[in-house]
């Protein structure tokens, strides 16, 4: 994942340092409507996989709301690889394991990868260029074991426009800094999904203008 210098504020973990925990306000924002979502869609067990684990805030109180997946937290950075493992350590979960280095944007990772029963990547596409996002879709493609699902959560523009003043101003900001990031649109993923082979099988409003894309390989 090609490592974007300078991005605004805004898209940056606010957080401090506590023995190497990283804390994002965002991520218990929003944490229980994703575990909402998760369980709602999964309900067998199996393998997860999240791509960008960030801080670990999230993937601990996934793993604890859903003893029935084994949690496998990853990153590309590894000032966040050491807070996932910090926060892990903290909660003890025997179906957490701990976060390995992952660039989700190079080709072939999904090699290591195989035969995922769940695939999470929550906030990432618009920190991307579009053809990184690309690469990451059609890798969780393969990574996906068959009937496996894949949930893709963030800001993303609808029909083509932005519905909000905030989403104007953060997606501008990104392009202002990098004119390869910013806002993906809804149909564009859904035609890049099943490109991919994924299977659209709904798209969730999520709080804050977010959606969250659930997808399954056949």
């Amino acid at each position: 994942m090609a490592q974007h210098q300078n991005l605004p504020k805004k898209s940056s973990v606010i957080n401090y340092k506590n023995g190497g925990r990283l804390n994002a306000p965002s991520a218990v924002r929003n944490a229980k409507p994703i575990i909402q979502l998760v369980r709602k869609t999964v309900t067998k067990p199996g393998n997860a996989l999240e791509i960008a684990s960030g801080t670990g805030q999230h993937i601990v109180k996934l793993a604890s709301a859903l003893p029935f997946l084994n949690w496998q937290p990853s990153d590309v950075d590894k000032a966040r690889l050491k807070s996932i493992l910090c926060w892990s350590n903290d909660n003890n979960l025997n179906n957490l394991k701990p976060p390995c280095l992952l660039d989700a944007t190079m080709e072939d990772w999904s090699e290591e990868h195989r035969d995922q029963d769940l695939i999470l990547l929550i906030n990432l596409l618009h920190l991307i260029s579009i053809n990184e996002t690309k690469v990451l879709v059609k890798e969780i493609s393969k990574a996906l074991a068959r009937k496996g699902l894949s949930i893709i959560y963030g800001p993303f523009k609808r029909s083509g426009k932005l519905i909000s003043k905030s989403d104007m101003e953060f997606h501008h900001s990104l392009i202002n800094t990098d004119p390869n990031l910013g806002y993906k649109n809804d149909a564009d993923m859904l035609n890049l999904f099943s490109e991919v082979g994924l299977v659209h099988l709904n798209t969730e409003q999520m709080p804050a203008n977010n959606l969250a894309f659930v997808l399954q390989k056949p």
